[in-house]
């Protein structure tokens, strides 16, 4: 069984795309922020991780560029639902740093489930 950790400060969201992602069949591990989520790394050993962008303590860019740097093998889809960061948006510097894929929210569950299974290969 695949194992995905699912990184947003949005209780519900966090709540709900892990209900679908277990219903899917796989385990998986929730974090509320960045720190906790490298937290969880560092106990569990995970095959994915869909990381939040904008998120308090350590936002989804900073918890890419550390899992990049800390744990290379782990596949990471980062999500957002907008935003700028300088002439870019957030999705595109999340191409940038090395993740797998992106999300812009909204999105559905058929194009979560899609991104985590092409991610997994």
């Amino acid at each position: 069984m695949k194992r995905i950790l699912l990184v947003d400060d949005d209780d519900v969201i966090r709540k709900v795309l892990g209900a679908v992602l277990q219903r899917a069949g796989f385990e998986i591990f929730l974090a509320a922020d960045g720190r906790d989520g490298m937290r969880l790394l560092r106990s569990q050993q995970v095959d994915l991780a869909v990381v939040d962008v904008w998120m308090p303590e350590k936002d989804g860019l900073e918890t890419l560029i550390e899992i990049r740097r800390d744990f290379p093998p782990i596949k990471v889809i980062v999500m957002s639902g907008g935003g700028q960061l300088g002439f870019r948006s957030p999705l595109d510097w999340a191409k940038r740093l090395g993740a797998d894929a992106v999300l812009e929210k909204p999105f559905s569950n058929e194009d979560l489930l899609k991104a985590v299974l092409d991610a997994l290969g």
